[in-house]
């Protein structure tokens, strides 16, 4: 894009009834508050695919535990993982712990005000530089998410794949170049307000402060844009989750840092390929893969779980076992520990069950 068009969009786009707007409009929520780099950066990453009603009481909870930087930098992994439990997408909370002892170790822990450190820490990808910079810096920075995208796809009529790398960072640079001197953290979070809120998957337009110069609008595309890549396809799976329990311990097994729900804690499970689940085949397999014998083995409510590309369904067993010996994998854990212990959600919800009975 030429600097002729940033040029004509200044002065055309109508900042002060876009700003006014935000000001009036915008949810009150905790991270809005004495918006510090912190507070800015932990509410960012929790932000990233969950809603944001959802994040409240983590964020809460989460600075009342870890407060700043060097606390969360001297915490351990699993009081970390804990505080996270239940939001999923567990790589971000590896990257914050690592991000945090990065930033005490090189930084004192303060969090860097440019570009270049920011690019050095681990885990922060171009939004939440932006974020951090224009939010928690008050500089002139764009931050450009999913909300901000999808509005200003259909204000600017962008008709290519947002999806796209080289069109992100395209929106980015067209966000920056048309930022105004004065407080332009406002407009930033003007565009990500108005993509959550009114410029949603359906669009409400007569709310919009935007709609009389959305270019969408005006050619009736606002439905047909943005452009997305085809989503993948769900693959959709079945498990039988086998609770087991031995004189008040329960058998559980941890997963690897590297594998899917790393560092999670679960049940012991078993993909169901064909044919009916049977109390047979639950003892065979609890006897060939776990080395112990069970019995008194009951059904417990269905559950569902889902990941980034599979969506399972979880047939969960409760049965006893007075084998003390088992499979190097699993352990047996005291029902007073569970409660400290971090699970992935379904197996979380399956383990609320046996404890509530």
């Amino acid at each position: 894009m030429h600097k002729d068009f940033y040029e004509k969009i200044k002065q055309i786009f109508p900042y002060e009834a876009f700003e006014r707007w935000f000001l009036q409009n915008r949810r009150d929520f905790p991270w809005r508050r004495d918006p510090t780099p912190y507070k800015v950066w932990i509410s960012e990453v929790m932000l990233q695919q969950t809603r944001a009603s959802v994040v409240v009481f983590y964020f809460e909870r989460w600075m009342a535990l870890f407060p700043d930087v060097s606390t969360l930098a001297k915490a351990s992994f699993t009081k970390v993982l804990k505080a996270w439990e239940g939001l999923g997408y567990y790589q971000r909370v590896r990257n914050l712990h690592l991000c945090a002892k990065k930033i005490y170790k090189d930084f004192q822990g303060k969090i860097p005000d440019n570009e270049t450190d920011l690019q050095s820490l681990p885990g922060l990808g171009p939004y939440t530089r932006g974020a951090l910079l224009a939010f928690g810096f008050k500089k002139r920075s764009a931050a450009v998410d999913a909300n901000a995208m999808r509005a200003m796809a259909r204000y600017f009529l962008i008709e290519e794949n947002i999806s796209k790398e080289k069109t992100k960072k395209e929106m980015f640079a067209l966000q920056e170049k048309i930022l105004p001197k004065k407080d332009p953290h406002i407009l930033v979070e003007a565009w990500i307000e108005l993509g959550s809120t009114v410029c949603s998957s359906i669009p409400k337009c007569t709310r919009c402060p935007l709609a009389k110069e959305c270019l969408a609008h005006r050619q009736k595309k606002e439905v047909a844009l943005p452009i997305l890549a085809k989503r993948k396809e769900i693959t959709e799976l079945k498990r039988v989750v086998l609770v087991v329990e031995n004189n008040g311990s329960f058998l559980l097994q941890k997963r690897g840092k590297k594998e899917l729900m790393g560092d999670l804690f679960e049940f012991p499970y078993f993909e169901l390929q064909k044919g009916k689940i049977s109390k047979r085949k639950i003892a065979s397999w609890a006897l060939l893969d776990l080395g112990i014998g069970i019995h008194q083995i009951r059904a417990l409510d269905v559950e569902k779980q889902s990941f980034t590309l599979f969506r399972a369904t979880l047939f969960p067993f409760f049965a006893i076992s007075h084998s003390s010996s088992v499979h190097p994998s699993y352990q047996w854990v005291e029902k007073t520990f569970l409660g400290m212990l971090s699970f992935s959600a379904g197996h979380r919800r399956i383990l609320q069950k046996v404890l509530a009975r």
